[in-house]
């Protein structure tokens, strides 16, 4: 399956509460609530989807209302289904937030219950159809034995999202493995413990991953491997959200390696999706698929 991807990781649905005016804690506060899908594998998925990737997205979801919206956004995409785990008496996955008046977030509940239940004993009798595709995403939602089985029985590139500082150190048994990380600052350091971009991109490298994508965020993105390192500043646009900028970074790393692209072109790949990212309200962007012909 040459350029099909496939992707093992987290799907929510996210519940998003904005005040009207300043946000008044312990009251009911008039305003807007919006309710869309997302989750760092999902949306990493989605954006394969619009830079034309065929993506197979193993994720796990309950028998509620949220599960049928969800499955349906996906197949809407093109997903391939067919992998995922449906557990029918339980909850799906749910990230709740609520903004201040500033748009910045002031408290969230996350319900991710679900995502144990993609156990190696789940997964194992899909490696054969795994290890077919060109290359596996994996986001650190995953519990670390399942991390612990992918890493161990994957032939294929893998490329992985930390998701979070907590998250990230479920990586660090197994960077040996890792074809291609792309953290945050925060999250370099927490697995690394340095607090400089390029000692951190060092150690991971130095740990074993293939290439480290560092993300700066208004500095750029820091990209490493055994023979270089290179800082790429960000593209110059009108940003309108950042949320989500991330997920098409690592996307942009993936449809990038299964091009068979540079190190440097990689990156230049993530940095511009990112900024193509933000010009949108949404978390996905369609216009994605310029960064397609912009590499053509």
């Amino acid at each position: 399956m040459k350029n099909d991807v496939v992707v093992i990781g987290g799907m929510n649905m996210d519940i998003e509460g904005s005040p009207a005016s300043e946000l008044i804690m312990r009251d009911s506060n008039p305003g807007k609530v919006s309710i869309r899908p997302g989750g760092v594998g999902r949306n990493i998925a989605h954006n394969l989807r619009n830079l034309g990737i065929q993506v197979s997205f193993i994720t796990a979801m309950g028998g509620d209302l949220y599960a049928a919206a969800l499955r349906e956004n996906c197949s809407a995409l093109g997903m391939d289904l067919s992998m995922a785990l449906v557990h029918p008496e339980r909850r799906s996955s749910v990230y709740l937030y609520v903004n201040d008046e500033k748009g910045d977030m002031r408290v969230a509940v996350s319900d991710m219950e679900i995502i144990n239940c993609l156990t190696p004993q789940y997964l194992a009798p899909l490696m054969d159809k795994i290890n077919n595709f060109s290359a596996l995403v994996m986001d650190a939602n995953l519990p670390a034995e399942s991390i612990a089985f992918l890493t161990e029985n994957c032939k294929i590139p893998i490329y992985t999202d930390p998701v979070s500082t907590v998250k990230a150190k479920k990586l660090i048994p197994f960077l040996n493995k890792i074809y291609a990380l792309k953290p945050n600052m925060i999250e370099a350091e927490a697995i690394t413990g340095e607090q400089e971009p390029e000692k951190a991109a060092e150690a991971l490298v130095k740990a074993g991953v293939k290439r480290a994508f560092i993300s700066l965020g208004s500095r750029g993105m820091l990209a490493c491997d055994g023979n270089e390192c290179l800082r790429l500043p960000c593209i110059s646009t009108e940003v309108v959200n950042t949320t989500g900028a991330g997920d098409a970074a690592a996307a942009a790393i993936v449809w990038a390696g299964v091009q068979g692209y540079s190190l440097k072109r990689s990156a230049e790949a993530a940095v511009r999706a990112g900024a193509i990212t933000a010009q949108c309200h949404e978390p996905n962007n369609p216009e994605l698929i310029k960064l397609t012909q912009y590499f053509s």
